[in-house]
């Protein structure tokens, strides 16, 4: 089995750009723009070329503060550990960025078998304002897909959690979409909503993948 997790929101409590945005004076700003785009009030990949371009000239310290600041709810790391040691393929498939999940992972002490994420160009030692990588265009079904095709598995055996709208197209396509505290748009796409990591835990073992 192939199960794919949104970032922010859903394994983490949190937005990593707000965070950053906090660190760069407009949290505010960048908190209305990540709001919208979760209700799915604007595109999403214009919302992240928004939110980055209010990051120009953040150094490089401050950012790499708020990434390593990032962290997984508890009970995640555990969750992760015996997915993977039930033999399923764990993924993490975010707007946000590599080096924020790359830190939480660290931090918590574990690891998934993919990460599909977005980075933040640095120049000169500050954020460029710029955003690049995989899931800006591109879409969270699309990315499932290619994974699941990797590794043998029909889209229709995989299970996808997330919360916000840039996740509707992965639940849509997976076999089992896990709302986590969804947001209200994107909770007629689930199966099934939980609002802890016990509730996702009990719900994957009741469809024995624990």
């Amino acid at each position: 089995m192939f199960v794919a997790f949104d970032f922010d929101g859903t394994l983490s409590d949190s937005e990593m750009i707000d965070a950053l945005g906090d660190r760069a004076g407009v949290g505010a700003e960048i908190a209305a723009v990540t709001e919208r785009a979760m209700n799915d009030e604007i595109a999403y990949a214009e919302s992240l070329r928004r939110r980055a371009e209010l990051l120009a000239g953040l150094s490089d310290d401050e950012a790499e503060a708020a990434f390593t600041s990032t962290r997984i709810r508890p009970g995640a790391g555990d969750l992760i550990a015996d997915l993977r040691a039930a033999g399923h393929h764990v993924a993490i498939l975010t707007g946000g960025f590599e080096r924020g999940v790359e830190a939480a992972l660290a931090a918590a002490e574990t690891e998934v078998d993919t990460v599909v994420a977005n980075r933040l160009p640095v120049g000169d030692g500050e954020l460029t304002g710029a955003v690049e990588g995989p899931l800006i265009e591109g879409t969270k079904d699309a990315a499932l897909a290619d994974l699941a095709d990797r590794e043998g598995v029909v889209v229709e055996e995989t299970v996808a959690v997330g919360d916000g709208a840039n996740d509707l197209p992965m639940l849509e396509a997976a076999g089992l979409a896990v709302g986590y505290a969804p947001k209200p748009n994107v909770e007629p796409a689930c199966e099934v909503t939980v609002t802890s990591m016990a509730d996702l835990r009990a719900v994957l073992a009741e469809r024995s993948l624990l």
